[in-house]
């Protein structure tokens, strides 16, 4: 693929945004089929072409096109997978790290002492999140902060919650 037609795509022409989704699908469908249940390579790879469509001006690194498509293909697949274990009712794994069944007690104990050892505007986002579902949007609202500061505060948090369990 030629990068004077990345660029241009990433700057906005949709002649060489239409070459490059053009050039990069069937990269993209070689890849899905690795990744993919057989009946959603199709869709993951459509899907991942609207995603990279809509967010090739994001992009920083041109260099990085390949890998970041691959990326986006790999996310779609093991998110169409969790949809059809979810409807199929076959239990969902971590297809990243493996499954770490601790005893519900001792799990239990353990999210709480690491919540209450969070600072309380930490504790207070994962706890919107994680137990009462809201949105990122949601959480702004209720917080009156933008949906990046949410964003980053949640990040921060579950990071400072990890390395407490990890401990």
């Amino acid at each position: 693929m030629a990068t004077a037609d990345l660029a241009a795509a990433r700057s906005g022409d949709p002649a060489a945004l239409e070459r490059v989704l053009i050039h990069s699908r069937q990269n993209l469908r070689r890849y899905a089929e690795y990744h993919c249940v057989i009946n959603d390579v199709e869709d993951a790879v459509q899907e991942s072409l609207i995603t990279v469509s809509r967010k090739l001006r994001d992009l920083r690194v041109l260099e990085c096109f390949v890998s970041w498509t691959f990326r986006i293909v790999k996310r779609e697949c093991n998110r169409l997978k969790r949809g059809r274990r979810m409807f199929s009712g076959e239990a969902i794994t971590d297809d990243i790290m493996p499954v770490v069944t601790p005893e519900p007690a001792e799990w239990r104990h353990d999210v709480a002492a690491a919540l209450e050892s969070l600072p309380t505007h930490y504790r207070n986002i994962i706890l919107l999140r994680d137990l009462e579902g809201l949105s990122i949007a949601e959480i702004g609202e209720r917080l009156s902060m933008t949906r990046e500061a949410v964003k980053s505060r949640l990040h921060r948090a579950r990071a400072l919650a990890r390395e407490y369990l990890d401990a």
